[in-house]
């Protein structure tokens, strides 16, 4: 046993070796944006183009994995150049071609959340948008506190989503439905249907938000049918229900939500 030590050691030594080598000579190994300002800020601007509608603007997650927690986990430089390579495959992340410079700046900026001030550009009229929000949303979404429980919490929806990203889910709601929030339709054994977000479910039990609400709980063996829909509770805002103006306004209102305290006027 004593003989194979030196042997395991050396094995163990040139895999260590060879590791280095591997992390010397790949692209992330040696990033030279990491502590390059403008680097850094160049970084900012690809990840809000390219990531952030999927992982969202502060990188906390939305469509795809929060990417704060990803870096607290240990991932790599090398790791995260990877993923954004190749994808994963399965998910909604694709590969990509994009430069490996450009790939090194947005992990730079990853590494860097927080050091650089997203740009500010006002868009339309924000007061009026603050009282379309009132009217339209406020039954269903709650900022700072007030408002309906049955849809997400907006309160720093404007650091989490691009205007893209917001112009898209006002306009078509149903293009993605976030899993917190599955429209389900559950039908009682005397044809009641009751129609909500789902908030539970096990083989044998569902738990559901309805529209007023109300927190219901129903045995599965008790309904005649649970309906998984596709469809967002939230209605489809078309340029007939909000002009493009109005569009505008309501946006720059939702990118004014950042996590601070904001009245709804």
């Amino acid at each position: 046993m004593m003989l194979l030590l030196p042997a395991f050691l050396l094995l163990v030594a040139g895999g260590l070796s060879r590791a280095q080598e591997r992390s010397a000579t790949h692209p992330a190994g040696k990033n030279p944006h990491l502590d390059n300002r403008q680097s850094i800020r160049s970084g900012m601007a690809l990840y809000r183009v390219r990531c952030g509608d999927c992982h969202g603007l502060d990188a906390s997650g939305y469509r795809g994995p929060d990417l704060v927690a990803v870096l607290a986990g240990g991932a790599t430089d090398e790791r995260l150049f990877e993923t954004i390579r190749k994808g994963v495959a399965g998910t909604e992340m694709p590969s990509s071609d994009t430069p490996d410079d450009d790939l090194l700046m947005i992990i730079a900026y990853l590494r860097n959340l927080g050091t650089v001030a997203p740009p500010e550009r006002p868009i339309g009229n924000v007061e009026n948008g603050g009282r379309l929000f009132g009217s339209l949303c406020t039954s269903c979404h709650r900022v700072a506190g007030s408002g309906g429980r049955l849809g997400p919490d907006l309160t720093r929806i404007g650091a989490a989503r691009s205007r893209a990203a917001l112009v898209r889910e006002i306009r078509t709601p149903s293009e993605w439905v976030s899993p917190a929030y599955e429209t389900v339709t559950l039908v009682t054994k005397d044809g009641q249907r009751i129609r909500g977000t789902k908030k539970n479910e096990d083989a044998f039990s569902i738990q559901i938000m309805d529209v007023r609400e109300r927190i219901q709980g129903y045995l599965k063996s008790t309904l005649q049918d649970v309906i998984y829909e596709k469809s967002s509770l939230m209605p489809a805002y078309g340029s007939e229900r909000l002009n493009e103006s109005d569009l505008d306004d309501l946006v720059g209102y939702l990118s004014t939500l950042r996590g601070v305290d904001v009245s709804v006027r």
